[in-house]
This record gives structure tokens, C-alpha cells and sequence, in this order.
């Protein structure tokens, strides 16, 4: 029998090996969890995510370790709200609805077709942050712009923030998790005159869906029509990732395919991915896949 010590030893020796070639990944770092009170916990279901060590042969994106040589101020896919259809930033960049800042379209005909049903949540959304902005400043309202710093950052990271909440609910594997929970995720401002490090990740939990849903009907209706126009286009419905800093937040859904039309490789190590990036201030996330012509990166 080989001694426990040279086993080790030749271990440790792989793993130095690996890191200098960029294909190991140490995932020990403990997440920052919220002190939840028993209330939320009992009356919500609230659980964090328990710390863990995980091991792969290959980064969860492209770039993990090394940041572009480009400038990083890029922003996620964008999808017309109405159509569907995905945006070419270099062919023809999509516009947003100037009311609420995060709905998107491809064209004004499909705006104007949208309209008459997004008009209520539209309306909604800018009162919430026109109330915001009336707020005093404190721990809950840090800054009278930070509902406007929250939808900025909901769009920059809108591809890592979808891919986070497929991983946290298991998808891939569960998908009928979608409808049961959601992506809670807290942030803290930080200090900068960069606009995409504005924040930095918190903690990150998995409540009911519920826990979204009961506080504001409207939301939830609009959720409930991603979520029929989602399972008829054949996905598995509508997952919800909630951005929370202080008392506001932005509420992302996220309409998912069918998983055998998903390539996104299952990763443990969501949470530190997504906490790399958003304190690293990059936007240029692109997660691993593995399909039948092999393992790629977007």
C-alpha cells in the first residue's frame, strides 16, 4: 500500500500543476449569508447555501482567471419582450421602454404592440422608484438613485444573473423547481466611481417563489404571462431571480427552455462565480457547455 503522506503529497503536487495551467478550481471560499430572522425562516422557508469544497477539471466561464484585454463595459442578451427574438448589438441594438428601464424590444411596432399589457406593471415600476427617490438615506435607501443603480446592474449581468438563478433551482436536473422557488439575491453598495462596481454580493439564498409573488400582485402577473408564454413556445416556464439592496429590489424573470435544449454544464459553484464577477466589476460572462461537438464557452 502507497503511505496516506505520498498520496498527499503527489495530490497536492497535481493540484499546483493544474493551477498554473488554469484548469483548477478551489471553491472553499464561505459565502456571506443573511441573519434571516425565525419569522422569515418559518413563515417562508428561507435556507442558505451550505459552504462547500468542489473541484473542477475546467473554469465555470471563459476569462475566470484573467480579465479581457477590451473593455469590460459590455451588457447581457437582451430579448424583445414582445417577439421574442434576440438582439445583434452590431446589426441592430434593441431599445428599452424609457418608463420602466428594463423591458426590451426590437422594433417600435413591437413596443406599441405591447403596450396595452405592459402599461399597468410599466406605470408601477415608475412609481416605486420615483418613491425611492423620496426616501431619507439610510441602511434601507443607501442612496435616493439606488433603484436606477439596481435595474443598471440587473442589465449589465442579466446573462450571469439568469444563469446563477438555472443553477441555484437545479434546472437541469429538477425542473419543476421552477416553480417552486426562487433566487434571492442581497447585494451591498460599494463605493465607486465605476458604475459596474457598484455592489458587491451579500448572500445568496433560495426562498419560495411565494416569498416574490404574495408582495405585489402586479409583479406576479407579469411573471404569471412570461411563464404561459414560455410553456407554449415549449420551455419549462419562468425561473425568478429577486436582486435585493436594502428595502428595494428588481425583480428578473428569467423563461427557460427545455432542458434538453440547454447545454450550461451543472455547477456547484454558482454562488462564487457569481460573486467573482460582480465584485470584479466584469460583464463579460460566458458560461461552459458542454453539447455533442464538444465543450465550449457562451
Amino acid at each position: 500500500m502507497i503511505p496516506h503522506n505520498k498520496i498527499y503529497k503527489s495530490l497536492e503536487r497535481r493540484i499546483k500543476q493544474l493551477e498554473r495551467n488554469g484548469l483548477y478550481e478551489s471553491l472553499s471560499t464561505p459565502r456571506v449569508n443573511l441573519p434571516f430572522s425565525p419569522f422569515f425562516r418559518n413563515n417562508f422557508g428561507i435556507f442558505t447555501n451550505p459552504i462547500m469544497t468542489t473541484y473542477y477539471a475546467t473554469p465555470a466561464a471563459a476569462n475566470y482567471y484573467n480579465a479581457p484585454t477590451h473593455s469590460h463595459r459590455q451588457r447581457g442578451i437582451r430579448i424583445c419582450d414582445t417577439c421574442g427574438s434576440t438582439e445583434q448589438p452590431t446589426v441592430k441594438p434593441f431599445r428599452l421602454c424609457g418608463g420602466c428601464m428594463t423591458t426590451n424590444y426590437c422594433s417600435p411596432e413591437c413596443q406599441k404592440k405591447h403596450w396595452p399589457s405592459h402599461k399597468a406593471i410599466c406605470q408601477h415600476t415608475m412609481a416605486q422608484v420615483a418613491a425611492t427617490k423620496q426616501q431619507p438615506i439610510n441602511a434601507d435607501y443607501p442612496d435616493e438613485n439606488i433603484a436606477k443603480f439596481l435595474r443598471r446592474f440587473t442589465s449589465q449581468h442579466s446573462t450571469l444573473l439568469g444563469w446563477a438563478g438555472f443553477q441555484a433551482l437545479q434546472l437541469k436536473r429538477v425542473p419543476s423547481n421552477v416553480r417552486q422557488s426562487a433566487l434571492l439575491i442581497e447585494l451591498i453598495p460599494r463605493p465607486s466611481s465605476d458604475s459596474h462596481r457598484q455592489f458587491a454580493i451579500k448572500g445568496t439564498h433560495i426562498v419560495p417563489r411565494t416569498y416574490v409573488t404574495s408582495r405585489d400582485p402586479l409583479v406576479a402577473a407579469d411573471i404569471q404571462r412570461r411563464e404561459e408564454r414560455c410553456r407554449r413556445a415549449g420551455g419549462i416556464g419562468t425561473a425568478v431571480v429577486l436582486i435585493q439592496c436594502g428595502a428595494v429590489s428588481q425583480v428578473m424573470p428569467v423563461e427557460v427552455d427545455a432542458p434538453s435544449k440547454i447545454s450550461w454544464d451543472e455547477r456547484n459553484d454558482w454562488a462564487e462565480v457569481l460573486a467573482h464577477f460582480v465584485d470584479s466589476g466584469r460583464t463579460d460572462f460566458k458560461p461552459i457547455s458542454t453539447s455533442a461537438r464538444g465543450v465550449f464557452y457562451g
